[in-house]
């Protein structure tokens, strides 16, 4: 920083004194854009917390606005360990029985008895072909001193997706081909043709498992059903079954309430989350915890729609209330689930229509069509929160506040950088003026004091 000479003449027009007036005249106009402008930028940042809470809250009602919740289905073996089920959402809501007669089987053939996987089953070149049920034969070719080992290879290379093929040590100097069929069922018998390859592995083949079908009956049925797999998805539409071991299991397919239940549970959480940052935004108060938006007609409109939709939706049938739903006296929302999930058993279509929309039967026998709690909450959500709605026109409002105020404070800082460049110019010519004044006084007072002593 150079080093100001102002005010050596004088020592009155000082670069101090300069200074004082410049912080002065930023105390008046620059420190209040300051002071706008950090509270635009804190109001920036605050919507940024709503924006977060409000995606959150619009995110958990449209969850439970959708019909297709209540479609979920839960699948449950009651009794028995010989099924594992799982269901897909519309499944027929039911009960029934399984009785597991049989499991499907692969086929497990094995060769006879090598010395090692590496004998050579085949001095020559040759081929074979390798056939699982009624499909079509893949023949398979070898090179000469082709082993035991390579076999194995060349099966699982070529038909891999038929037959896993594997060599097992029974005992000392005792190797065997094991071949399993990839699939199961009565179709997978398992044969080796080959003229030239060793006959331990064409004739010597030996069943080891016989591949069979599942077997079983339904619902106490005379009927016995089969099935190539133990994997089972075509009994009924969108259940799916894997037979675990033979015997008897008792099914229960039901609607999948406890994941209604914890979408229930998200809405309460991200409603008292966004009612309680809203809360502290519009908080009313002289000291320091006065909300950012305690003056702002946008968010605090938004706040009162939020805190009464409890009291509005409900197409005219009822109120969320009547469901369980209630909001305490500091403004959190409660649910109570016994109330709710006793209005599901007793009636769930009218259940399901209050929430996601659909016909309602009223107590006198009336239907009525209604669009869904849900449907009406997001409706006057959205009115705030879908794009170039309220919300993003305040974020905008905000945005050009900053813009603004940032123009109007570089415009007065170059004002003041402007005048206090001519003033120090000024400050500098009244400075040399007034030390040419002091030096010519000087000098007549040394003239008049020597003149003094020569009388």
């Amino acid at each position: 920083m150079a080093i100001s000479s102002l005010g050596v003449g004088s020592s009155i027009l000082t670069q101090d004194v300069l200074d004082q007036l410049r912080e002065a005249d930023e105390a008046a106009q620059i420190t209040p854009i300051d002071y706008e402008l950090a509270n635009e930028n804190d109001k920036q940042d605050a919507m940024d917390v709503i924006d977060a809470s409000m995606t959150n809250f619009v995110d958990s009602i449209n969850q439970i606005k959708t019909a297709t919740l209540w479609d979920e289905r839960s699948a449950t073996v009651s009794s028995g360990t010989s099924v594992e089920v799982s269901a897909l959402s519309k499944t027929d809501v039911q009960d029934f029985t399984i009785n597991v007669n049989q499991l499907a089987t692969k086929q497990i053939e094995q060769s006879a008895a090598f010395t090692g996987a590496t004998e050579v089953v085949d001095a020559a070149a040759g081929s074979f072909d390798l056939q699982v049920g009624a499909g079509a034969p893949i023949t398979i070719n070898y090179a000469a001193g082709a082993t035991l080992d390579d076999i194995k290879d060349l099966i699982n290379a070529e038909a891999g997706d038929l037959v896993d093929a594997t060599i097992v040590q029974l005992n000392t100097g005792e190797y065997h081909l094991m071949l399993s069929s990839a699939q199961t069922g009565a179709d997978t018998n398992i044969s080796v043709t080959g003229a030239t390859l060793d006959a331990r592995l064409t004739t010597g083949l030996t069943e080891v498992q016989a591949g069979q079908n599942a077997m079983f009956t339904f619902n106490g049925g005379a009927t016995v059903y089969e099935r190539s797999s133990n994997e089972v998805d075509d009994l009924i539409t969108g259940l799916n079954m894997t037979f675990k071991e033979t015997g008897f299991s008792a099914v229960s397919i039901a609607q999948d309430r406890t994941s209604i239940l914890e979408k229930f549970d998200s809405f309460v959480e991200k409603y008292n989350s966004a009612i309680s940052e809203l809360d502290k935004m519009t908080k009313i108060s002289v000291d320091d915890d006065r909300g950012i938006f305690s003056s702002d007609s946008t968010i605090k409109g938004m706040k009162r729609d939020i805190e009464d939709l409890l009291y509005k939706v409900g197409g005219g049938v009822g109120s969320m209330i009547d469901y369980g739903f209630d909001i305490d006296k500091e403004g959190v929302m409660t649910l109570d689930k016994t109330v709710l999930e006793k209005a599901m058993d007793d009636n769930p279509t009218n259940v399901q229509s209050f929430f996601s929309g659909g016909d309602f039967t009223k107590a006198d026998g009336s239907v009525v069509a209604v669009t869904g709690a849900f449907t009406e909450m997001s409706t006057i959500i959205e009115g705030y929160t879908k794009t170039n709605k309220m919300l993003d026109q305040l974020n905008e409002s905000i945005t050009q506040n900053i813009s603004s105020l940032e123009d109007r404070k570089l415009s007065a800082i170059e004002r003041l950088d402007a005048k206090y460049e001519i003033m120090a110019k000024q400050w500098a010519a009244y400075d040399l003026i007034i030390s040419q004044f002091n030096s010519a006084s000087s000098m007549f007072t040394e003239l008049a004091n020597a003149s003094s002593k020569d009388s």
